[in-house]
């Protein structure tokens, strides 16, 4: 099967399809018929219509920020369970880190936005939309968090059950953008159905929303 997207002209979520992208992504080349596979760094770059790789320079501030962090979000998710791919990259970073990470982004190109619990990156050449996110709550994923290769990427991930819990905060703001919450509660349903021992974790409210027991 080749990778490719599900979602409809103009969206920001698509499927890559990771088993299919798999002999890409250690160097092989395999052809299905006269489509060529993509790998997962070709793939998000095609959704994200980037001429510049946005994660790899993110990683790059991080690491010369020397920025205590781990990524969670939609983009963590994928770390657990069958991958979806947004335009979204949120990143905790450590708050004694932030002002670094801010000074090292906007040296390398980034556009920053300071908001009351985040500060967002963009950069010219791609539409990903990096979000470090500063609610101290997330503070404690970092030291929790594991390697993880993800779309072609190697990075710090939050722990399964964090990723959860963040998605559970996020879905759980009632000021949050409805398409937003959905997207959440889309993620939390893709967690729990690849390991249903995470269901115990729901509160009622979520549960409710997904018209599960």
């Amino acid at each position: 099967m080749l990778a490719g997207r599900f979602a409809t002209p103009g969206s920001d979520i698509a499927c890559y399809h990771p088993t299919a992208a798999a002999a890409h992504d250690d160097g092989m080349d395999r052809r299905a018929g006269e489509g060529r596979i993509m790998t997962g760094k070709e793939f998000l770059a095609a959704v994200a219509n980037a001429q510049t790789d946005v994660i790899r320079i993110l990683l790059e501030v991080l690491e010369e920020a020397r920025a205590a962090h781990c990524v969670i979000g939609g983009l963590a998710v994928n770390a657990y369970a069958e991958p979806v791919v947004s335009l979204d990259v949120d990143v905790v970073v450590g708050t004694a880190d932030i002002e670094s990470v801010r000074r090292a982004a906007e040296s390398r190109g980034f556009e920053v936005q300071p908001f009351e619990h985040s500060v967002n990156l963009s950069r010219p050449g791609s539409d990903l939309r990096v979000q470090i996110q500063t609610d101290p709550r997330y503070q404690a994923f970092i030291d929790r968090a594991v390697e993880a290769d993800l779309l072609g990427y190697r990075m710090r991930v939050a722990r399964r059950e964090d990723v959860l819990q963040g998605k559970i905060w996020a879905w759980s703001d009632a000021h949050r953008r409805r398409s937003k919450r959905q997207k959440d509660l889309a993620d939390i349903m893709r967690l729990v159905e690849a390991d249903p021992s995470l269901a115990g974790a729901l509160p009622d409210a979520v549960r409710e929303a997904i018209g599960g027991p």
